[in-house]
């Protein structure tokens, strides 16, 4: 493994300020390359993608959260697309290496089942083609942590991980990060949701986009106060040069409270929130909003769970690089120092880099290039092929060359 990139410890993407949000889950197949199959295994889909000229290593993708539905999960195609719409499994067979992804047996919170499918993923590729010389595990949001974990889990499987815009600090932290925010939300806008922050009612999943957007949308623009000190107190990032995003980043919060709780209950063996002696501070009358505000109690069995099965260790035998917007709305940036502290442990196999950016994995088609070609060059101590032939615009290609630079892939 080369020690050139880890030796520098931090490395540091220089961009500008920008808006962008994960676009809605669609399970239209996008155009895709035409080395690409798809097939089921084990109660999941997969989807395959080996080139012509296969350089004889390996990528997999792990997808970020997609809410629980019934039936065979199918893979979030628009979480294979970065937001400036550029296909992932174009750029990666572009550079030479087969793709692959699965829709994990589970939707909604699949970390555990994501972490043993990317595996599972792997062994059946190696029967299908042959054993690669390095694979590569790439994850966004949900998948970020699927890929801290597995890669921390399973060196003897992958080679090493592309984190992105995971909670990968604390998973309990950004649980509670939710429920902080929604019982915030209650306190300045009552009423507005009902339930409450660990049973959201049924019906608003089924009425979000149609009544609950447009009526808490309302709200908070005609609150503009209000709003203020909700995402104060909560320390919700958004942009300040860009007004909107304060009402994308309330409304993007309270998505995955709404969304993803009653699974969460389900599968964690019980509520794994709790506020109970939260101090909450910035409302202009703390005293009121501390009395008044809803308190849980989390679960013990809840939390053990949490413990053994979604907790990162810092652990690594293989080199994971880290990929985080600095005004992450959804997933704070703050995961990022705290797994960093764990990972001191390991050495210098952790790279984190951060994005100075407003958004949930708002990424750019040069700066995951940059993270790939930094994983590549940790590992086989070389940089990648012609990576500037995959990128879509000119612009892109030259910012790539000014990141590659600054981040030593190239002199």
């Amino acid at each position: 493994m080369s020690r050139r990139a880890t030796a520098r410890g931090m490395v540091v993407l220089a961009l500008g300020l920008g808006s962008a949000a994960l676009a809605a889950a669609s399970t239209t197949t996008p155009d895709l390359p035409g080395s690409c199959s798809l097939g089921v295994q084990d109660g999941a889909r997969v989807l395959t993608c080996v080139p012509a000229s296969w350089n004889g290593s390996l990528v997999v993708f792990a997808h970020g959260y997609v809410a629980p539905t019934s039936g065979l999960p199918e893979i979030p195609w628009d979480q294979l697309e970065l937001a400036d719409g550029t296909s992932l499994p174009g750029i990666v067979t572009g550079l030479g290496f087969a793709f692959a992804t699965t829709s994990y047996r589970d939707d909604g919170l699949a970390i555990a089942t994501g972490v043993q499918d990317v595996q599972d993923l792997v062994a059946r590729f190696s029967l299908a083609y042959r054993e690669p010389d390095h694979v590569y595990l790439a994850g966004a949001s949900e998948g970020g942590l699927v890929t801290a974990l597995a890669v921390e889990q399973a060196p003897d499987v992958f080679s090493g991980g592309l984190a992105a815009c995971g909670p990968v600090g604390d998973f309990r932290r950004q649980v509670d990060s939710i429920g902080d925010f929604r019982v915030l939300f209650d306190y300045f806008f009552p009423g507005l949701i009902g339930g409450n922050a660990i049973e959201p009612p049924v019906i608003t999943q089924e009425q979000w986009d149609t009544v609950y957007v447009p009526r808490i949308t309302a709200a908070l623009q005609n609150h503009p106060l209000r709003l203020g000190a909700l995402l104060r107190v909560a320390r919700a990032a958004f942009d300040p040069n860009e007004p909107q995003t304060r009402v994308e980043t309330a409304l993007g919060v309270l998505w995955y409270n709404v969304f993803a709780t009653r699974d969460a209950r389900a599968k964690l063996g019980g509520n794994p929130y709790d506020n109970s002696r939260r101090l909450y501070l910035g409302s202009g009358n703390d005293f009121r909003l501390n009395l008044l505000v809803d308190r849980y109690h989390a679960d013990p069995g809840a939390l053990a769970a949490i413990e053994a099965g979604y907790q990162t260790s810092g652990r690594l035998a293989a080199p994971l690089v880290t990929l985080h917007t600095t005004a992450d709305p959804i997933v704070p940036y703050w995961h990022e120092p705290l797994y960093t502290v764990k990972a001191l442990r390991s050495g210098l196999l952790h790279v984190n880099l951060p994005v100075f950016r407003y958004g949930h994995c708002s990424f750019k088609a040069e700066e995951a290039l940059v993270a790939l070609g930094l994983l590549v060059l940790e590992v086989e101590g070389r940089e990648l092929l012609h990576p500037e032939r995959v990128l879509p615009t000119d612009s892109a290609r030259r910012r790539y060359r000014s990141l590659a630079v600054l981040n030593g892939l190239r002199r």
